[in-house]
């Protein structure tokens, strides 16, 4: 992406994804005190309850969220090769709590649809007029042999940030030189599309500055190509000795794709050792992502579907001009809960798609829903919604790379934007090397964007 391409980008991504849940007039209140209850203080469940309250403050808004302080899986990959401190990736809800929106620290256990009531672990009961949905995923265990809840602390997935984060990175750091750090990655979709490949190019950077250069980072992929495939291969090959796909090769990093063994189902926890159809590899340590479906409340509420193929079973479908569940349209599903489209196919303006489950589109996400939550209850029609999808990879170092996508809807279905959307470039347009100072501005804009996203949903 040029210089120009990225400044207009950024001008329509900020459109994109604050105008629309900010341009009604000012004059607009609700006639009566509606009550809207938020489950999940992610990153879109807090952007939500943000932008209810900010654009009507006469809308009461409660936010439910069993942690205290939220950690952010974005640059969470950092945080386990020490790069950053976990402390940076942390914020509270004060700064909801001072916009007027009641935080309430409880576990939800149930809500019915019917009656409009939620009910939570410690016996609160809420009424609502509009629910906003946003509980995150749930991991699936049980599609591995072998593998099983009971062994995270064991085989840490860390793909919830926090004391996952910090175990996974004790093991890193206890690995002898020489050792294989394998990370096994779930058929998509899955929370950060670009995540496992992230993860895999830190901690080689890792193995490079901590006495461990004869050590090897195996991806076992039940995919057959992933995110920034061109970009993240390139970056390997300048850093980490990348040669080809497969394994048994002299770099660094290795990746197997699905088709030819990449794809996992079996585990010997005493072992560490994973197997497919075709292979089997032992592991120093070993970071087994389980596959991923809407978060449990989502799903005993009945908003998550049962049937359909791998992107539509288990997740929650939404209508895309308000992101109003497909069963129920006093409920909004934002964030990783719900599938926006059919699958994952960017670049291709004329293809379905499935939105990526980031933390900037769950939070464009959310404002679209906020919009439309404060519209329908003050009488006024649904604006028209755009959302944005950026999201950064740090893959070593002052090394960044990056996406950038534009959706709208168009005949009430979602519709890829190719103007203002795009990837890092591979190459300048004359075929020249990318000068060194375009991936070390990534790197920084990287840590830019999380200060932004997080002021943005939290403060």
């Amino acid at each position: 992406m040029s210089q120009i391409n990225r400044r207009n980008f950024i001008k329509v991504a900020a459109a994109a994804s604050s105008a629309t849940a900010l341009s009604f007039p000012s004059i607009a209140r609700a006639a009566a005190k509606a009550k809207v209850v938020v489950i999940g203080g992610g990153y879109a469940g807090a952007t939500a309850a943000k932008y209810i309250k900010r654009l009507d403050a006469g809308i009461d808004v409660t936010l439910i969220e069993p942690n205290p302080v939220y950690t952010s899986c974005p640059l969470s990959n950092e945080a386990l090769v020490g790069h950053r401190d976990l402390k940076t990736l942390q914020v509270g809800y004060d700064g909801l709590k001072k916009r007027g929106v009641n935080v309430l620290q409880d576990l939800v256990t149930g809500v019915d649809r019917a009656r409009k009531t939620v009910t939570t672990k410690g016996g609160n009961t809420l009424s609502y007029d509009a629910l906003v949905m946003s509980p995150g995923i749930t991991f699936h265990y049980d599609t591995i042999e072998g593998y099983s809840e009971s062994l995270i602390n064991d085989i840490p997935h860390a793909w919830e940030a926090g004391p996952q984060t910090l175990l996974l990175k004790k093991q890193l750091e206890a690995m002898p030189d020489g050792g294989v750090f394998v990370i096994v990655v779930p058929k998509g979709p899955f929370r950060c599309p670009p995540g496992p490949y992230e993860r895999a190019s830190l901690v080689a950077n890792y193995f490079q500055h901590h006495g461990k250069k004869k050590s090897k980072v195996i991806i076992l992929d039940g995919n057959d190509s992933h995110s920034k495939k061109g970009l993240f291969n390139q970056a390997w090959a300048k850093m980490y000795g990348w040669e080809k796909e497969g394994l048994n090769t002299n770099g660094m990093i290795e990746w197997l794709k699905g088709a030819e063994g990449g794809f996992i189902n079996k585990l010997d926890a005493k072992t560490k050792t994973v197997s497919s159809d075709f292979v089997d590899v032992k592991a120093d340590v070993l970071n087994i992502i389980p596959p991923h479906k809407a978060g449990r409340i989502a799903v005993t509420t009945g908003l998550a579907g049962s049937t359909g193929n791998n992107f539509e079973k288990g997740w929650c479908k939404v209508q895309p001009m308000d992101m109003a569940s497909a069963v129920d349209p006093n409920v909004y599903v934002v964030g990783d809960s719900c599938v926006a489209g059919e699958m994952s196919t960017y670049g291709n303006p004329n293809a379905a798609f499935d939105m990526p489950k980031s933390a900037h589109i769950a939070m464009a996400q959310a404002k679209v829903a906020a919009a439309a939550i404060v519209a329908k209850v003050n009488g006024l029609p649904t604006p028209q919604p755009y959302y944005a999808n950026t999201c950064y990879s740090v893959v070593g170092d002052d090394y960044g790379i990056s996406v950038a996508h534009l959706y709208r809807v168009v005949n009430g279905t979602f519709k890829y934007i190719p103007e203002g959307s795009g990837v890092s470039p591979v190459t300048m347009p004359d075929g020249s090397p990318v000068p060194p100072i375009y991936r070390k501005l990534e790197a920084e804009y990287a840590d830019g964007w999380l200060r932004n996203v997080m002021a943005d949903a939290f403060l």
